[in-house]
């Protein structure tokens, strides 16, 4: 019943060259990689078995190996984050149960996030793909709009039935919300965690697809899985009492040093 964490890390990014060797001040001020980050988030959460960076660009790897992470090597070829976690799958002598997908430009997620992932794909056996959405509240969502408005992706919306079974995602907010929501309070608009938990079998299938038109149009790997009916759970989890937000634009690094410094990360 073993679980594996890939986080896939390229270097040529279109909206970031070099990301994940960007450095974050925490908040006694010393300087992380992004990539270094995220490893760190991924090594605290428990009952995990392993956890693999997964890049094709030997600074990645140099840097990874230099702090201590197990790196493998892939294809340049691979579109995108699921496709690299699915050659690194491919490769190793024994298959897990569940392989989670903690993508490299997320360094704030709350190990809590990838147990509850765990567990709900776990508890949903006709789930193949299972991925975590916050609620936003009031801030949040004006946060996204503003970002939008500027022409940025500051983060993935989604939209799911009463089961928890995805719907949609979008970069563009949704659902549409009429009128504002204070700060503070809840509202119906979901962010999308950019995290993946999936059956190997799902990894396998992914491969072998061509990149679908609505993946394409919004740039989300998770698309791929809807357009081909496979069924992705959304699990609700809880901030409790963490900021969370992805490093996707160069604007978002002292976005998350802010954060960090708020909540005291180091």
């Amino acid at each position: 019943m073993s679980v594996v964490i890939v986080i896939p890390a390229r270097f040529a990014s279109t909206r970031y060259p070099g990301k994940p060797l960007v450095e974050l001040r925490g908040a006694d001020g010393q300087a992380r990689s992004l990539i270094r980050r995220s490893w760190d988030a991924a090594m605290s959460v428990p009952g995990i078995d392993r956890v693999i960076v997964a890049t094709d660009d030997d600074r990645i790897r140099d840097h990874a190996a230099a702090f201590g992470a197990e790196v493998a090597m892939t294809s340049p070829d691979c579109r995108n984050g699921t496709e690299r976690c699915a050659e690194t799958v491919a490769a190793l002598s024994t298959t897990p149960e569940i392989v989670v997908n903690l993508q490299g430009d997320a360094p704030l997620t709350p190990a809590w996030f990838v147990t509850d992932l765990v567990a709900g794909l776990r508890a949903a056996p006709c789930a193949q793909v299972a991925t975590p959405v916050l609620r936003c509240t009031g801030r949040m969502r004006a946060d996204l709009i503003a970002d939008r408005h500027a022409g940025r992706v500051g983060g993935t919306t989604a939209v799911f039935g009463h089961d928890g079974r995805a719907m949609y995602f979008s970069k563009e907010v949704v659902p549409f919300v009429p009128g504002q929501i204070a700060d503070d309070a809840p509202s119906p608009v979901f962010h999308h965690v950019g995290v993946y938990a999936y059956r190997p079998e799902a990894l396998d299938e992914y491969s072998g697809w061509p990149e679908g038109l609505l993946e394409r149009l919004e740039g989300l790997e998770q698309l791929r899985f809807l357009e081909r009916g496979r069924h992705v759970l959304c699990v609700e989890v809880e901030a409790r009492g963490r900021q969370f937000w992805e490093l996707n634009n160069p604007e978002d690094v002292p976005r998350l040093e802010a954060m960090m410094a708020e909540m005291r990360m180091n």
